[in-house]
């Protein structure tokens, strides 16, 4: 018999360690609309959502921080196709001057406010454009739909009539 102590102990490292492998490597999703579903959601749930054309929709899971830096930016990276092939620079500013070089433009929507606090006073807010911070997704969809002319209906825009979406 190991005793009480063992017995509490082994559950609590192996809760800690699982808590870490949760923050270094965190669930992601690309977000797509779901029909009679409001909101975003986990195209890898839900895989019948519509995905916005030209657009990804990204959602990181956990707070980013220096030990999952690089598996967001290689994320982002990866689903933008602008990997130089390089090194993965921990940088969000790098990451975000790395899409621009391959025409592909960053923007944070529902930020939480001490995260955009933190971005703004690193300088990350003002490589990206503040104009690229949006308080909702849908407000974020709305700004690039308006911006690149990209044709979407979505369903609770259409007419009640049953009509197909486009």
């Amino acid at each position: 018999m190991l005793g009480v102590l063992w017995g509490v102990g082994i559950p609590i490292a192996l809760s800690l360690l699982n808590f870490i492998r949760r923050a270094w490597y965190p669930h992601d999703a690309v977000l797509g609309r779901v029909e009679n579903l409001k909101g975003y959601h986990d195209t890898g749930r839900y895989p019948d959502a519509r995905l916005v054309p030209g657009l990804v929709l990204y959602r990181f899971d956990a707070p980013l921080f220096f030990a999952n830096a690089d598996s967001f930016c290689a994320r982002v990276r990866a689903l933008s196709d602008a990997d130089a092939g390089g090194r993965v620079d921990e940088s969000v500013a790098a990451l975000q001057a790395d899409l621009a070089a391959a025409g592909v433009a960053l923007a944070f929507a529902e930020l939480k406010d001490p995260v955009r606090d933190y971005l703004r006073r690193y300088g990350v807010e003002a490589a990206i454009g503040p104009e690229r911070f949006y308080p909702t997704v849908g407000v974020a969809v709305s700004a690039y739909l308006k911006q690149t002319r990209t044709a979407w209906v979505d369903w609770e825009e259409r007419p009640l009539d049953g009509q197909p979406m486009p």
